[in-house]
């Protein structure tokens, strides 16, 4: 697969949340407002990008008996580093993130490009398909997030767009990610 094809595949044909079905969990659980979603894409895109460059770097060197624990102390590691940035520069996001920041580490997104591309892949190809895998699944995260916040808060980014009587409180709960998300996927 050439490096374009590499970066562009998981925007739309092959992406992993509406093609893969990975991710779902984090999907649901932090699109309530667009904020939290262009965060937590930030988050998992610099996980995802840096652990597949790292993991690629060093695939000749690990022995494939202790792989998955070395991609874990690598994924591991990453996240500690973002959760700590979080804390320390955006603390109320990452409040509001709590525990699916740190859930990454076993994010299905995260460890399947790890073991099943970057194990396999040059540094440069791991590389843009952990941006492109990180974009694709930010860019419907974002969706998402935009559909709820617009629909169950009247807001966009906090700036009100709707009046209050078009709110709709069925969307700030998870059944609201559900239904955005399967209108997504269909």
């Amino acid at each position: 697969m050439n490096s374009k094809k590499t970066f562009i595949d998981p925007l739309i044909d092959n992406n992993p949340i509406t093609r893969q079905v990975l991710g779902i969990c984090s999907a649901l659980a932090v699109t309530v407002k667009v904020e939290q979603a262009l965060v937590m894409t930030l988050a998992l895109m610099f996980v995802l990008t840096m652990s597949n460059t790292i993991i690629s770097l060093l695939r000749n060197y690990i022995p494939s008996s202790i792989r998955i624990i070395v991609q874990l102390t690598v994924i591991s590691t990453l996240v500690i580093l973002i959760d700590k940035i979080l804390q320390a520069y955006m603390y109320e996001i990452s409040k509001s993130l709590t525990v699916f920041v740190t859930l990454i580490i076993t994010n299905c997104i995260v460890m399947g490009r790890a073991d099943g591309y970057a194990m396999q892949n040059n540094v440069k190809d791991s590389f843009l398909d952990g941006l492109g895998n990180g974009l694709g699944y930010g860019m419907i995260l974002i969706a998402v997030a935009f559909f709820r916040e617009l629909l169950g808060f009247g807001t966009i980014l906090n700036f009100q767009i709707l009046p209050e009587a078009l709110k709709n409180g069925l969307m700030t709960m998870p059944p609201g990610a559900f239904i955005i998300l399967g209108l997504i996927i269909w």
